[in-house]
């Protein structure tokens, strides 16, 4: 018992002197980087479902760093990487979520699309979402153009080569990727498609 109240007594120990210094240095770092972080999160949410003007901004930093690589005749390596990247990108999402090849029953004819008016709706369900192929394109579009500021990635080479080789990979792949839609009867888009009327829209006459 009298060892209890010894203890009791004893004062607590306080940390180190290195120690409160290094817990003072990581609050003053991250907390400036968790607020960038929360910020920048909170006007990528704002941004959502503005999609026009978030592709109408990607769209124009591509231009921009196309000009960028004729201007300075150079990085044609860091382009084609990245022709390469965005293609893979774009077939991710065009390709289906759940792949019929896969999917498909012997007794039906394969996730075929609606063919009457009456039939139900059933969006397309892509493997890569539009808004997370929107912030890959942006994101390696940024990288590229920030990787033209190096010379260590000015890789010398013969460009018309790399055009070549990309436009047949283009026509592999997107021939390849039809011939897969058109065997399994599906479309990577909406248009088109039957859609369910609200009940006031069905019950308000033609306009004259």
């Amino acid at each position: 018992m009298m060892q209890d109240v010894l203890e009791a007594n004893e004062p607590i120990a306080q940390p180190g002197l290195i120690q409160r210094i290094s817990t003072s240095i990581s609050r003053c770092l991250f907390l400036p980087v968790g607020f960038v972080v929360q910020l920048y999160q909170h006007y990528l949410d704002k941004w959502t479902p503005h999609t026009a003007s978030r592709w109408a901004f990607t769209l124009a930093l591509i231009f921009g760093f196309m000009v960028r690589i004729m201007l300075r005749q150079g990085w044609y390596i860091v382009c084609y990487a990245l022709g390469i990247y965005h293609l893979n990108l774009f077939l991710a999402f065009l390709t289906p979520k759940i792949d019929p090849a896969f999917s498909h029953d012997d007794a039906d004819d394969g996730p075929g699309l609606p063919t009457k008016a009456n039939e139900e709706f059933r969006p397309f369900m892509r493997r890569l979402p539009e808004f997370k192929f929107w912030y890959s394109v942006t994101k390696s579009t940024l990288v590229a153009f920030f990787c033209t500021f190096f010379q260590v990635f000015n890789v010398p080479v013969f460009w018309p080569i790399l055009v070549m080789y990309f436009i047949t990979l283009f026509c592999i792949t997107m021939k390849r990727q039809i011939k897969h839609m058109i065997k399994y009867k599906y479309l990577p888009f909406s248009l088109g498609k039957p859609r369910y009327q609200t009940q006031e829209n069905s019950s308000k006459p033609p306009a004259h």
